[in-house]
């Protein structure tokens, strides 16, 4: 699951940069307007927490933007100084999920993440299906008749995007955007070395995962492939 975190104040966004990526979120974080906006134009993201007194400009413009290209659909969570009522009716209003008063606890803020992640109408189709195997989508868990698995974040993330294609196939490029923050340096085998743990990881479930050489992987349950 990608987080774009927005905050400007460099030891704070690295420690809550790093809190989310050790409790299994691919995080990518800037501390400008223009970066979150860039980022935004070029990535998709699962949430945004975002910090209103950034340098170059205001949040609220970053907010916006966010609005408009997701169609109101990304989650977002303010996390600013701005403790006035005012201040977070009109973050509230402007269409932001959460709003949290600096200082705030970093378990508390994991936790309204996953909140605001298992909203109904902000993530559609949280329990997603193929043969024996549910995945919950918010919770990143997954059962192959009844029985857990135990996933890594990558895993995780990885089998997320293959549920969602539907059996379509899913391009290199758009799963390694999925599986790893822009700041992370990605060998050319980690995809495959992915892709070789899920794959054991979902054995018994009557699911086979199809490499399309140079090209791309798509999730097949086994009923699904021609003899």
């Amino acid at each position: 699951m990608r987080i774009l975190l927005v905050e400007d104040h460099p030891a704070l966004r690295e420690m809550v940069s790093d809190h989310l990526a050790k409790r299994g979120f691919a995080v990518d974080a800037v501390s400008r307007t223009d970066e979150a906006c860039e980022a935004l134009d070029t990535a998709t993201y699962d949430a945004m927490v975002l910090d209103l007194g950034l340098p170059d400009g205001d949040g609220f413009s970053v907010l916006m933007k966010a609005r408009t290209l997701t169609k109101g659909q990304l989650p977002i969570l303010i996390v600013t100084a701005r403790d006035a009522v005012g201040d977070r009716v009109r973050g509230l209003d402007a269409g932001a999920d959460d709003y949290v008063v600096k200082p705030f606890d970093l378990v508390e803020l994991e936790s309204r993440i996953r909140a605001v992640l298992r909203r109904p109408g902000l993530r559609s189709n949280l329990l997603l299906s193929c043969g024996s195997l549910v995945f919950d989508t918010s919770r990143r868990s997954a059962t192959i008749a009844g029985d857990p698995v135990d996933l890594t974040r990558r895993e995780a993330d990885l089998l997320d995007a293959l549920l969602k294609a539907a059996g379509q196939v899913v391009i290199r490029d758009v799963l390694e955007e999925r599986l790893y923050s822009f700041n992370e340096p990605v060998t050319p085998n980690a995809l495959e070395a992915t892709v070789s743990r899920l794959r054991r990881r979902l054995a018994g479930a009557g699911l086979r995962i199809e490499t399309r050489r140079g090209i791309g992987y798509r999730l097949l349950s086994e009923m699904d492939v021609p003899e």
